[in-house]
């Protein structure tokens, strides 16, 4: 039964591939304090047309969601895993078994690849996963083939690279490569790549670009052809995206792995904090990027498209802000599973919404506010650190939606974001007697006023709590 249970399950993974480049995939993250049903979202993502999702953890809820629906999967494991797959094979076999070949039924997940490792040679992690991310893509690979010869094969393993494993001295793609300091360990994952015909992943973001250098020339960030570019010998790059894969392109070649596929694993426009993460200029990257990549020319150095997954789904408010308060705004579906702004995802040009999470359950429509009557803001404040250490304040930063609040509504917002993690709990809007719940709500222009989502957890409580009562009331009724 197991046997044939496989059979159905690579068969239903040759169907899936046939209509592969007719879809995005969209990367999938769980880091908010309260998640969307997995299940309406995967309805969501289906209505819209997306064919792959990638997860950066094997989530339990999420795979069960994924079960059935059709949806190409790519299943990440953290990097805070990579040490214990790598020492020991037993915990590679069995992560294997808990996250993947339990999926594996007639009508179960369509597990495409595993993502070892999450940007695992990021220059700010300073070496700490060089060592191990190499052997434990050897310990996954071979309990997949170990539990399979068919599993093995089918079922591609990977790691998603950020841009900056390689360089270029000159700024010019064709000086393309890796970085001295773990060229060594790059080509060893190259040659395993390789040899298991998997894909290479890259992680590319022009907003970075932009963003974090005061001298990038601004619209060769996007793709409307402005600015002079970059000259690279015969070739005049118009866009940092096709540069930037144009680069990595040559980083591969220099090492003789010029045939390897690269897919690019994120890319995207964060929505708020930071001057340059709006709506206005996530819409006209994305509209640009859809338009480029539905022409299908590719790149100079590269022709036809790869595989691309958005970067990402819905805005995540507990993601470490350490690159930037940006973090938490990736989604290009607002936290309560609204769309952000219209796109077309077929590079038309003939933008709509996206189609939102349908039957999204949100908390009463109340808010916490500073109570007018207080005039001493610098007590104030005080509550406003405190608030902002113990939710998501991104919005109130310099060049954020919400930045040009007046200080008491700085305020409020800050003890209406406290608020609303707490699920809206009456003791959250004290803040020493200066915090009042209104029901009328304070948002300004842009900068919206949150109200929760329904946690899952607390709809299970209510759920519980109902059958409970019918259970007690059941009981009486048949003494």
């Amino acid at each position: 039964m197991a046997r044939a249970a496989v059979l159905v399950w690579l068969l239903s993974m040759m169907l899936v591939s046939i209509d592969l480049v007719q879809g995005y995939g969209i990367n999938w993250g769980a880091m908010a304090t309260n998640p969307l049903p997995p299940k309406k979202v995967v309805a969501m993502l289906k209505e819209n047309g997306f064919k792959k999702v990638k997860l950066f953890d094997a989530d339990p809820s999420m795979m069960d969601a994924l079960a059935g629906s059709g949806l190409e999967v790519m299943v990440g494991i953290p990097n805070d895993k990579l040490k214990s797959l790598a020492n020991d094979y037993g915990n590679a076999k069995a992560w294997v078994k808990e996250n993947v070949t339990s999926y594996l039924y007639d009508g179960g997940v369509a597990i495409k690849y595993v993502a070892v490792g999450n940007e695992p040679f990021l220059t700010s992690y300073n070496g700490s996963y060089v060592k191990t991310t190499y052997p434990a893509m050897q310990n996954i690979q071979k309990a997949l083939y170990d539990y399979s010869k068919d599993i093995g094969t089918k079922i591609k393993v990977t790691t998603p690279f950020n841009a900056d494993v390689y360089e270029s001295k000159s700024d010019k793609p064709s000086d393309g490569r890796f970085r001295k300091d773990i060229k060594d360990s790059m080509v060893q994952i190259l040659k395993f790549l390789k040899e298991a015909k998997s894909p290479f992943l890259v992680n590319i973001y022009p907003f970075l670009s932009l963003a974090l250098s005061s001298d990038f020339p601004r619209e060769f960030a996007f793709f409307d052809d402005g600015g002079n570019g970059v000259q690279d010998n015969n070739i005049q790059y118009k866009n940092v995206f096709d540069a930037n894969l144009d680069t990595c392109y040559n980083a591969l070649k220099q090492e003789g792995f010029q045939d390897l596929e690269i897919q690019i694993g994120e890319v995207g426009w964060p929505t708020d904090g930071n001057k340059d993460a709006n709506i206005k200029l996530a819409q006209k990257f994305y509209d640009g990027l859809f338009k480029k990549l539905a022409k299908g020319e590719g790149t100079p150095l590269q022709k036809g498209n790869p595989e691309v997954y958005l970067f990402s789904l819905f805005d995540e408010n507990t993601k470490s802000i350490a690159p930037g308060d940006f973090e938490r705004h990736w989604g290009i579906f607002r936290y309560d599973g609204q769309p952000k702004f219209p796109m077309d995802l077929s590079g038309k040009g003939q933008n709509q919404m996206l189609k939102p999470v349908k039957g999204v359950e949100m908390m009463d429509k109340q808010w916490c506010v500073l109570n007018s009557d207080v005039k001493n803001l610098s007590k104030a404040q005080v509550e406003k650190d405190y608030a902002c250490s113990n939710s998501d304040c991104t919005s109130i930063k310099n060049g954020s939606s919400c930045s040009s609040l007046e200080p008491h509504d700085q305020i409020s917002y800050a003890f209406n974001s406290f608020y609303q993690l707490k699920n809206q709990s009456v003791e959250a809007c004290n803040f020493n007697g200066m915090g009042t719940r209104v029901t009328e709500d304070p948002s300004k222009g842009d900068c919206l006023f949150l109200i929760q989502v329904e946690s899952i957890a607390t709809d299970m409580a209510a759920l519980s709590f109902s059958t409970g009562l019918l259970l007690l009331m059941t009981f009486f009724a048949l003494m």
